[in-house]
């Protein structure tokens, strides 16, 4: 439904925080539920840049074997037993070996290609943020997690700004920023949570530059941005009888 020319990505968390009001259409176009990722990235930056001007954006996207579904967790599971019992690895889904592994291209076989993915979360991305937030270049990386997505992302700001003036924008609805090490932001301690987990720390070699490590439940994000376009969508719909 995403070619559908009345078909709208959506994200209110992202409307949000862009100040738009969550009124009821009566007649709304086709809703299309934005990627989590794209919601994660766009939340972000979109905060980033109440600190200050943005100037440059790079980031890594670590994929869970969730987001293609209960054969995608199957086949990470099935891989890592054959490699620790040295037996042949199945590569229906990935078309290569995920588990203990890293890449950042499937198996020709594979469907849809990681590549398809990346652009589908900066279409998702643009789509959903428009030209308030900065431009963004992005690299989707499989890794061999289950669940949850994990992000890395080196900002550079037009200005050096203070870790702290970074820390007070982000955070707020959706985005808990943590501190010691024993709450680092990672895929397991982002199961189940319904915020985006963030740490900071500044480039050492560029005054201006930061990065953040950031890490959120997928599944969660994606179901509660389903449900509050459902509820918004269902609002438009008579209630009672009809003369």
């Amino acid at each position: 439904m995403e070619d559908e020319p009345d078909a709208e990505v959506k994200s209110p968390w992202i409307q949000r925080q862009l100040g738009q009001t969550l009124t009821p259409e009566l007649q709304p176009a086709p809703a299309i539920v934005a990627h989590p990722a794209a919601v994660v990235l766009a939340l972000l930056m979109l905060r980033v840049q109440k600190a200050g001007p943005v100037k440059r954006v790079v980031g890594t996207v670590f994929e869970p074997a969730s987001e293609h579904g209960q054969k995608g967790m199957d086949e990470l599971h099935e891989q890592t037993v054959n490699l620790l019992s040295f037996q042949q690895l199945p590569k229906k889904v990935f078309d290569t070996q995920v588990a203990f592994n890293m890449v950042a291209r499937y198996g020709e076989q594979s469907l849809p290609a990681l590549a398809t993915i990346e652009r589908r979360v900066l279409r998702h991305y643009h789509r959903i943020a428009g030209h308030a937030a900065p431009l963004l270049s992005l690299l989707m990386v499989q890794a061999p997690i289950f669940h949850g997505y994990a992000f890395t992302l080196h900002v550079e700001m037009e200005a050096a700004v203070e870790i702290e003036s970074i820390s007070k924008a982000l955070a707020g609805e959706h985005v808990t920023i943590t501190g010691g090490a024993e709450e680092s932001p990672s895929n397991v301690n982002a199961a189940g949570q319904a915020d985006v987990l963030v740490s900071l720390q500044p480039d050492a070699n560029l005054p201006t530059g930061l990065w953040l490590w950031a890490a959120a439940d997928n599944l969660r994000i994606a179901a509660a941005t389903a449900v509050e376009c459902a509820e918004n969508m269902a609002a438009t719909r008579p209630k009672g009888k009809i003369q």
